[in-house]
C-alpha cells in the first residue's frame, strides 16, 4: 500500500532509488512466500517468479482503480477535506485497498494469502470483505464498522455503502461452496446503515437507494427506493 500511496509510508522524502530498492525487496519477499506455499499447497502450480511478475505488472491498473475509490470518498463525504485525509485516515478506504490487492492474488489462485490479508484488514477496521468478491471502481464505504461483503458478491461501479451493511447468503450449507450465494449490486447504488441483502439470485438494480435497517431477499428493479416505515416499502424514483 505504501508503494501505491507514498503518503502512508513512515519514511519521509523517499527518492526514486529508495522506492526501487523497496520494490525489489518486496518482490523477493513475495517470491520466497510463493515458494513456501508451493511446498505446503499443491494448488499453487505456477513458478514463483511468474506469479510475482503477474502481480506486480498489474499494480498500475490497481492504482488507477484505487484512485477512483479515493475520489469517490472525497467527493461523496462532506467531512473529507482532502484526498490525503481519505488515504491516511479512512478505515473504509484502507479495507478496500487491502481488498483490491488481495482480490488480484485471489484471481491468480494464490491460496491462503488473500484471506490472511482480508482478515488483517477486518481486524484493523471491522470491515469484512472476502477477497473473492467482485467490486467495481469508485467504491466507497462510509464509516464502515460491521460491513460484511461475502465471497460471491458482485458490486458495480460508483456504489456507496454505510456501516453495518451485510451482503450475505441465504444458505451457508457446505454444498453451496461453488455456487453464487451472495447478491449482485448494480451501478450507482447507495445502501444505508445496517441494511441486509441476502441471496445469490438477489439483484439490486442500477441507481437504487436502500434505506437503513432494511431486510431484502428479492431482486429490485433499477431506480428503486426501499425504506423502513411500518414495513419495507418499494417504490420507483
Amino acid at each position: 500500500i505504501c508503494l501505491i500511496f507514498p503518503q502512508r509510508s513512515p519514511k519521509i522524502g523517499r527518492s526514486l532509488q529508495d522506492i526501487t530498492v523497496e520494490l525489489a525487496d518486496l518482490q523477493n519477499k513475495f517470491s520466497e512466500y510463493f515458494n513456501h506455499l508451493s511446498v505446503l499447497d499443491p494448488r499453487l502450480k505456477a513458478e514463483s517468479n511468474t506469479l510475482v511478475e503477474t502481480f506486480f505488472a498489474d499494480l498500475p491498473n490497481l492504482a488507477k482503480i484505487l484512485d477512483s475509490d479515493v475520489e469517490a470518498a472525497f467527493s461523496g463525504d462532506p467531512a473529507a477535506y482532502s484526498r490525503e485525509e481519505v488515504i491516511l485516515s479512512y478505515p473504509g478506504f484502507f479495507a478496500v485497498c487491502v481488498y483490491r490487492l488481495a482480490h488480484k492474488l485471489y484471481e491468480m489462485e494464490i491460496p491462503l494469502l488473500p484471506r490472511l490479508m482480508s482478515e488483517y484488514a477486518h481486524e484493523r477496521t471491522g470491515i469484512d470483505i472476502h477477497p473473492g468478491a467482485k467490486i467495481g471502481s469508485g467504491f466507497f464505504i462510509d464509516h464502515g464498522t460491521g460491513v460484511v461483503v461475502g465471497e460471491t458478491s458482485e458490486i458495480g461501479h460508483n456504489v456507496k455503502i454505510y456501516q453495518g451493511v451485510t451482503l450475505g447468503a441465504l444458505s451457508v450449507k457446505k454444498r453451496m461452496q461453488n455456487k453464487k450465494r451472495h447478491p449482485t449490486i448494480e451501478d450507482d447504488v447507495v445502501i444505508y446503515a445496517n441494511a441486509t441483502i441476502l441471496g445469490g439470485q438477489t439483484v439490486i438494480g442500477t441507481n437504487s437507494i436502500i434505506g437503513g435497517s432494511t431486510w431484502i431477499t428479492q431482486s429490485l428493479p433499477a431506480n428503486s427506493v426501499v425504506f423502513n416505515k411500518t414495513e419495507n416499502t418499494i417504490s420507483e424514483k
